[in-house]
């Protein structure tokens, strides 16, 4: 099966990060039909996230995100592609001088969007 490894170190502190890999377990879970279980630790914590295809943990810690799946068959497939949506939205919320509130308007922008498409009549072919 195919695997994803990604770490990027941070600068955020412990709570901060936490706040937003919190919030990032929420909207997989909303967003992505993902089950998720978050692990709050002293030192770091753990989200343990699954669904059909996927599973795999999002560890954070005060100065490190390093997220770990594994794809089953069919989503291995497209590897290459999850992982660089991945790393290229992780590496923008890491630019940005607030990255919780860059995360929040990222999903608020986002949202519009999704549920239109989800709910848009299909065109019907004469």
């Amino acid at each position: 099966m195919p695997d994803i490894h990604i770490e990027r170190e941070h600068a955020l502190g412990l709570p901060t990060a936490r706040q937003l890999a919190f919030q990032w377990a929420q909207q997989a879970e909303h967003k992505l039909a993902m089950a998720c279980t978050y692990e709050e630790g002293k030192t770091s914590d753990l989200v343990s996230f699954t669904r059909s295809g996927v599973n795999g943990e999002l560890r954070v810690t005060h100065d490190r995100f390093e997220l770990r799946a594994r794809l089953g068959f069919l989503l291995g497939a497209f590897k290459d592609r999850i992982e660089a949506e991945i790393v290229k939205n992780l590496d923008a919320l890491l630019r940005h001088q607030d990255p919780v509130q860059a995360f929040q308007q990222g999903v608020a922008e986002h949202a519009p969007r999704a549920a239109a498409g989800r709910h848009a009549p299909r065109p019907r072919k004469a």
